[in-house]
């Protein structure tokens, strides 16, 4: 387990268990939001946050946090290990008014208000990117693959890894 992606809906909980998950393993977590946002909510040029990427793909281990559908089938090819947080919806919207107003080292700014867009987008996941994601688990079904259904089931990963 040296190149890893953590995967799932926003407010699933990703960059909690990567951070968790990079303490207990030393392997060394990069935020996709951090190498694609600018701290003013604008992204960064698609050739920077490719070459970010890149350059992150290239290290002999690494932990990635985060969606961005556009390069996930990229860096499904190049991890070890997958970790899928497969929460419902409900889930996740608690998980994202619990983070609100709170600095994050996983986003360059700090959330203070609820974002209609980003809520819709978290209501249609499962239905409009869990499908896209489970095609590509079963595509490089070779890896080292872990879905978690709860927050429960990502926490006893964690206390196991521990031991």
């Amino acid at each position: 387990m040296k190149k890893i992606l953590v995967i799932g809906c926003p407010g699933s909980g990703k960059s909690y268990f990567a951070r968790a998950l990079a303490q207990k393993t030393g392997v060394p977590l990069y935020h996709l939001d951090m190498m694609y946002w600018n701290a003013d909510k604008t992204i960064v040029e698609k050739n920077v946050f490719r070459a970010r990427l890149s350059a992150v793909l290239a290290e002999d281990a690494w932990i990635l946090d985060g969606n961005f559908s556009s390069t996930m089938e990229q860096r499904m090819a190049a991890c070890d290990t997958v970790f899928f947080l497969d929460y419902p919806a409900r889930v996740c919207l608690a998980g994202v008014r619990e983070r609100r107003g709170k600095p994050r080292a996983d986003l360059p700014w700090i959330e203070t208000e609820e974002d209609a867009e980003f809520t819709a987008y978290i209501k249609s996941f499962g239905e409009e990117r869990r499908p896209q994601i489970l095609a590509l688990l079963e595509k490089y079904k070779d890896k080292n693959i872990t879905v978690f259904k709860s927050r429960g089931e990502a926490d006893a990963f964690l206390c196991g890894e521990s031991q």
